[in-house]
């Protein structure tokens, strides 16, 4: 009780309109996908009527289309506006942010993991609306957020801001590791025992389970959910988690900028939040529109994702019509770099994927540091018959374009930031 009354205190002070957009994603769950849709189509109009008057960068934006809002007559026409990229907020940020009047904003920044961090300003009623649809999710797992939780983020710091952190912890009954000294791990899984979920970076939640299960240490018995984020969770970690923690790890999609873009359900189905976010995919790549933020208006903006959506009349058991992300097949971005040409990335995901399909699953990272040269590293241990399994993959997507190493038995888990499945250090 103490701890839910100092939850609701402290949304009351930061959120205060957190339990109405709530209230409203539990109802609209019931919504039928035409009713979501056309929920849609009525928070574009809105937020494109908003971006043209008030934000400069849109007006431009429209004017050099030959457009005006009252032109949009169907979610597919947005498409006639043209996309947006990380790059053009950053250059753009004055122009882009709208001069219109909020009680409450918020500064957010970005993680800036791909070497561009962004500042923006999100009002009171977006971040509450992102809040409660993180909410939402935790719902389905009967998870309330002022439960005690595990928590896994990013940080880099000491003294004071080790304090301060530790202190905004302990307001919202959370606790995480500082490191991976033996001490603190034994904490962490201590207090596990008496937590009701466990989220952040899915790596470093793979390593507390793989500490778990060498160490065999009992399951957390109250624990309700364990979700991922911010990173792929590699097929690989889910056996160890399994048997970790008694279930599997879910998987939360979003970005700072454009706030929850999916959710899975107990189903494990991927829903998309259609009541925050339009989602277009082209080519593979996800185009994101935030329907709810008007102070930074995210509109068409290539988050940098390749994605798989599932076909439209695919259904859930879990009775949600919400369109399912079937999946996130990694960054677009940084280019492999051969002998003779470049090669997107994303083929490291095909070729563990297939080899996945053959009972293979390996935790991996792959480094390029000179051109036409890749070094394999796998975490598990793996047989001379699996390696030419995974040879033949290889040489498969990049013939005799490129040389390669493999290393097995390497230690994968990242500490204290994201994982990245994929390094270049070539420019």
């Amino acid at each position: 009780m103490f701890w839910k009354v100092l939850f609701k205190i402290g949304q009351y002070l930061r959120n205060p309109s957190l339990d109405e957009r709530f209230m409203f994603l539990k109802q609209a769950e019931s919504w039928s996908l035409e009713k979501l849709e056309a929920y849609q189509l009525n928070q574009l109009i809105e937020l494109l009527s908003v971006a043209y008057h008030h934000s400069s960068f849109y007006f431009n934006a429209f004017t050099n289309a030959g457009i005006v809002p009252e032109d949009i007559k169907s979610l597919d026409d947005l498409k006639r506006l043209p996309c947006i990229s990380k790059k053009e907020l950053i250059a753009f940020n004055k122009e882009i942010h709208t001069k219109k009047e909020f009680k409450k904003k918020f500064s957010c920044s970005t993680s800036g993991t791909s070497g561009e961090s962004l500042q923006f300003q999100r009002e009171e009623k977006a971040d509450s609306f992102n809040r409660a649809a993180i909410f939402r999710g935790y719902s389905w797992y009967h998870v309330k957020p002022w439960e005690r939780n595990g928590y896994f983020w990013g940080f880099n710091f000491g003294g004071i801001s080790k304090l301060k952190t530790k202190l905004l912890d302990w307001l919202q009954n959370r606790f995480r590791l500082f490191s991976y000294k033996d001490d603190e791990l034994k904490s962490f899984v201590t207090k596990l025992q008496n937590s009701a979920y466990l989220h952040g970076y899915a790596s470093m939640v793979y390593g507390v389970a793989k500490y778990i299960n060498e160490h065999q240490i009992s399951k957390p018995k109250q624990l309700k959910m364990v979700k991922g984020t911010s990173e792929k969770i590699q097929e690989s970690y889910q056996s160890e988690i399994q048997k970790a923690f008694g279930m599997k790890m879910i998987s939360e999609y979003g970005a700072a900028e454009t706030g929850i873009i999916a959710f899975e359900c107990p189903k494990g189905n991927m829903h998309i939040n259609m009541e925050g976010v339009l989602v277009e995919e082209e080519n593979n790549e996800i185009i994101v529109t935030n329907l709810q933020m008007h102070s930074f208006p995210i509109i068409r903006y290539r988050l940098g994702d390749y994605i798989t959506l599932a076909p439209k009349e695919k259904k859930c058991s879990c009775g949600l019509h919400h369109p399912i992300l079937e999946e996130v097949n990694g960054r677009k971005g940084a280019m492999v770099v051969g002998k003779t040409q470049d090669y997107p990335s994303l083929y490291f995901y095909y070729i563990f994927k297939n080899i996945g399909l053959k009972g293979l699953n390996f935790t991996y990272q792959v480094q390029q540091h000179q051109k036409g040269e890749l070094l394999f590293l796998i975490e598990q241990k793996i047989s001379s018959a699996e390696i030419n399994i995974l040879r033949k993959e290889i040489e498969r997507y990049f013939q005799h374009d490129v040389t390669y190493q493999i290393q097995d038995n390497q230690k994968i888990c990242s500490e204290k930031k994201k994982s990245q499945s994929f390094i270049s250090t070539i420019n």
